[in-house]
C-alpha cells in the first residue's frame, strides 16, 4: 500500500495486494464503536495561540513541558534512556499555528511506502519499501474504538481458530487512576491490522493525542528500518524491551496459548496473552501514580 493517495490509479492498483477486493471497510483514523465513552471525530481540545512565534514549550499550550520531535521530525524520546512512554499531545485543527509546524507529525498520515506481504509462517504481514530513520511516524493502529463490555462480549464469541486484533492500551495517570483505550480493526480498520507481532520488534507503540482524549495509538521506528524489513510490535507492550512483573504472563499457564513465530533470539515461544480482557479489572497499582505509560498492549491473543 502507497503512503500517498495522490499517485496514478494504475500504480495505487499494482502496489494494492488485494487488488481493491478486500471485503473489509477502510478507515485511516479512529471510529466510534459499541460503548465507547467518547466519539474519537470530536474536537474537545482548544487550540493555541501561536500565530507568528513557532511552537515551543513555555509558549504553546499543546507542548507543557518539551517539544515532542526533533527537527527531522523523529520522536525525541526514543533512546534505551527512556523508562517509560511519554505522552504526546499534538497541535490541532484549533491551533492558529501553520500546517508546516513541526508539532504534527502523526496527523500528516502515511509518509513512508508500505506493503501487505504473504510471510512463510504468520500469515499476512507489513513491511516497508523505504528506509526508515529511527524514531520517525511509520503508522497508525486505527479501528473502532470500543466500551470494556462490548471487548468482552467479542472475546467471548471468538473460537480458538479467529484472529484476534483487539488492542487494550492502558495509561496510568494522576492518583492511580488508568485511562483505558480499546481499539478493534477487525470489521473496520487500516493498514495497521497487519502488523505482526516480534519479541525484538522494529516499531514501538505511542498514544498520541491531537484533537481530544482519544488516542490515536501512534507507532514509531524503534530503530533503523531498511527497505524490505518487516514491520513489526510487541504485543505485549514492553517498552523498548525492557522486562516488567508482568512477563510472567507470556509463560505458559496451563492456557491453550498461540505460538510464536518471530524468529527473534529472545522468542518467549508463545504469542502475549491478556487474562483481563476475559474478567474484571484488579485494581490500579498506586505506585505508579503521576506517570503516563503504555502500560500493557496486548492484541492478537487468539493468534497471529
Amino acid at each position: 500500500m502507497a503512503a500517498s493517495e495522490e499517485e496514478p490509479e494504475a500504480l495505487m492498483e499494482q502496489l494494492d495486494v488485494a487488488r481493491r477486493l478486500e471485503n473489509l471497510p477502510y478507515t485511516p483514523d479512529h471510529v466510534a464503536g459499541p460503548g465507547g465513552d467518547t466519539d474519537p471525530t470530536l474536537i474537545t481540545f482548544p487550540g493555541c495561540i501561536c500565530l507568528k512565534t513557532p511552537c515551543l514549550p513555555g509558549t504553546c499550550s499543546c507542548l507543557r513541558r518539551e517539544k515532542n520531535y526533533d527537527d527531522n521530525l523523529c520522536l525525541r524520546h526514543i533512546g534505551s534512556e527512556a523508562k517509560c512512554a511519554e505522552p504526546v499531545f499534538e497541535c490541532n485543527v484549533l491551533c492558529q499555528c501553520s500546517d508546516h509546524c513541526r508539532n504534527r507529525v502523526v496527523q500528516r498520515g502515511l509518509q513512508f511506502h508500505l506493503q501487505v506481504f504473504k510471510t512463510d509462517r504468520k500469515g499476512w504481514g507489513l513491511r516497508t519499501l523505504d528506509f526508515i530513520p529511527k524514531g520517525r511516524f511509520v503508522c497508525e493502529y486505527a479501528g473502532e474504538v470500543l466500551g470494556f463490555p462490548e471487548v468482552q462480549r467479542r472475546i467471548q464469541l471468538q473460537t480458538i481458530h479467529d484472529s484476534n486484533y483487539i488492542i487494550a492500551v492502558r495509561e496510568h495517570v494522576y492518583n492511580g487512576q488508568v485511562m483505558e483505550t480499546f481499539v478493534d480493526p477487525t470489521s473496520i480498520g487500516n493498514i495497521g491490522r497487519f502488523l505482526n507481532h516480534s519479541c525484538e520488534p522494529n516499531l514501538l507503540m505511542i498514544p498520541v493525542r491531537i484533537n481530544s482524549m482519544v488516542p490515536k495509538l501512534a507507532l514509531f521506528a524503534a530503530k533503523d528500518i531498511v527497505p524490505e524489513e518487516e514491520l513489526s510490535y510487541d504485543y505485549s507492550g514492553r517498552f523498548l524491551n525492557l522486562l516488567d512483573s508482568e512477563d510472567k504472563e507470556r509463560l505458559d499457564n496451563g492456557k491453550l496459548r498461540k505460538p510464536c513465530y518471530c524468529g527473534a533470539e529472545s522468542c518467549a515461544a508463545f504469542l502475549p496473552y491478556d487474562s483481563s480482557l476475559y474478567c474484571p479489572l484488579e485494581k490500579p497499582n498506586t505506585s505508579e501514580e503521576g506517570k503516563v505509560e503504555q502500560k500493557r498492549v496486548w492484541p492478537h491473543s487468539g493468534g497471529e
